[in-house]
């Protein structure tokens, strides 16, 4: 890549006053000339500065909008990743935002650390962070965030540290532009081979939070596909997400400086969907005392987001599938049609599939609204995205109850790990706000820091025995027979055939491939619970 060779050249030129680069500088430097996932690179630079420094953590955050964002981190609790840092409430990442030098903060500063209670070493020592240095990081004279480095013990960091740490940011600076230029040119070999002509598509800033290969995958997959014009049909279980998705496909689109509409099919009388939808004019039924336009109308070169398209009623889906035709739209009551330009993204929970065999839903409608299908994962599948999930969470009750910091311990770690979460994200975060009140009522602090522990989350810790355990295995781990992991397995897909099919053994054994007898005596078998 020609850009990225001409600025590693022009980095070692601002090296040239010093003949010997230390180890970190070498890696650092070898990581920018070589080919490799940009998360990898900024994930190796941070744990590198740790080792460099023997501190206790170091995070690179970049900065969006009022907030801080880790990107890569080394030392922090997984649960911490997911978190956003409003600056206004951080008076510490604050000062390193409007400092271009290194700052260290003295051992006794009253200021509160962001990263209390949220270093990885936090179970042998004190919960507090008692050493912090960083820097804010600019690109091309813009700020793009910040790096800081926590240590536990006091005096990890001196005068000496501020001037590596300034050597360092060159790097750090240096990675972050490679990494912007990787992006932009493999966004422009994505347009070049779509027939995509306009403004570049605006990034997304819905709050998709996450790291899992699930979770990247499909957003990768959401960025191509936001660029055409393609229906889409967003398919997953209740509170996965997909109106987050939603959002980020018309934010990525080139259609994002018009309005995305969106409309809750479930929620409208049946009365009232085809005005909703078409708008209708004036004396068209009792009540319609002016004339007003539908949805439709309204995200005109837009996007209109039709959330639970299921429920739609049979009547108002032959005339949905006319307007995705030809884009004609006759309000009710009106002679005339009128033409629309709009992009229509579609989300359901439900099976589509099943409601056409059913004759509950339109096979002609189905198959234009889902010219691009997109599956959105459950929590359950997503590995450890609960806990950065859990994080972002635990950050906003902290800010609205008033918490120095709120935390989990590894305890309750586990147990949003092992629990199934039908609800998905929505149920997590309901749980999230309810132990955090019992927290504030119970104050179980140390030091100002609330801590969540496994009994305050009884209501779900009584279910995960049932439920297959999804920590991460590694070799120290005790090992596990083919029998046992066949029958985890097992157990794992009946149950979330189960919850796809909303406890319907028929679709669920279609779907599994086997015969409905038969499913239910292996879940029988398998212990399953509810299955008698």
């Amino acid at each position: 890549m020609p850009a990225l060779v001409i600025y590693t050249l022009h980095l070692r030129v601002k090296f040239t006053t010093r003949v010997i680069f230390t180890m970190l500088e070498q890696t650092l430097i070898a990581d920018l000339t070589t080919e490799v996932n940009t998360g990898l690179r900024l994930q190796h630079a941070v744990s590198c500065l740790r080792t460099q420094f023997a501190c206790t953590a170091v995070v690179l955050l970049k900065l969006d909008g009022d907030y801080l964002v880790p990107v890569a981190s080394h030392g922090l609790v997984t649960e911490a990743n997911g978190r956003r840092f409003k600056i206004a409430e951080h008076p510490r990442l604050a000062m390193l935002l409007k400092a271009r030098q290194p700052h260290l903060f003295p051992p006794d500063s009253d200021l509160p650390d962001p990263y209390d209670g949220l270093l990885d070493e936090h179970t042998t020592g004190s919960l507090a962070v008692h050493d912090c240095l960083g820097m804010a990081l600019y690109i091309d004279g813009q700020c793009w965030g910040v790096v800081t480095l926590d240590a536990q013990a006091a005096g990890t960091f001196n005068e000496p540290c501020l001037r590596d740490l300034q050597r360092y940011s060159f790097l750090l600076e240096a990675i972050l532009r490679t990494n912007r230029l990787e992006r932009e040119v493999r966004a422009l070999r994505t347009v070049s081979r779509e027939t995509y002509s306009g403004p570049a598509p605006a990034q997304g800033h819905a709050d998709i939070i996450g790291r899992s290969e699930k979770l990247s995958s499909l957003l990768a997959e959401i960025d191509v596909v936001a660029r055409s014009d393609l229906p889409v049909l967003l398919q997953g279980e209740t509170g996965t997400g997909k109106e987050l998705i939603a959002r980020r496909l018309h934010q990525n689109s080139n259609r994002s400086a018009r309005p995305m509409i969106y409309i809750n099919c479930a929620a409208l009388p049946e009365s009232l969907v085809e005005s909703e939808l078409f708008g209708h004019v004036k004396g068209a039924f009792s009540g319609a005392t002016s004339a007003r336009g539908g949805r439709f109308e309204a995200a005109h070169q837009g996007t209109l987001f039709l959330d639970e398209v299921g429920e739609l009623p049979l009547s108002i889906q032959a005339k949905l599938l006319r307007v995705l035709q030809s884009g004609d739209i006759q309000r009710v009551g009106a002679d005339h049609t009128k033409q629309v330009d709009v992009r229509v993204i579609a989300a359901t929970n439900r099976n589509l599939k099943s409601l056409v065999k059913d004759e509950l839903f339109r096979a002609d409608l189905y198959h234009r609204l889902s010219v691009y299908p997109v599956v959105v994962p459950p929590l359950r599948e997503r590995d450890t995205d609960v806990l950065h999930l859990a994080g972002y969470f635990l950050e906003q009750n902290r800010a609205r109850l008033g918490f120095r910091n709120l935390r989990l311990d590894s305890e309750a770690e586990a147990v949003l790990l092992n629990y199934s979460w039908p609800g998905n994200v929505r149920e997590l975060e309901h749980v999230i706000s309810r132990v955090a009140v019992k927290a504030l009522s119970l104050q179980q602090q140390c030091g100002g820091i609330v801590t969540i522990t496994r009994d305050m989350l009884n209501d779900i810790a009584s279910e995960t025995d049932d439920v297959r355990p999804r920590t991460v295995t590694t070799s120290q781990h005790s090992p596990v027979s083919l029998r046992q992991a066949v029958t985890e397995a097992q157990r794992a897909a009946i149950s979330a055939a189960l919850q796809r099919n909303e406890q319907r053994w028929a679709p669920s054994a279609r779907e599994l491939e086997v015969d409905p007898s038969n499913l239910h005596k292996l879940a029988r078998k398998l212990g399953l619970k509810g299955v008698s």
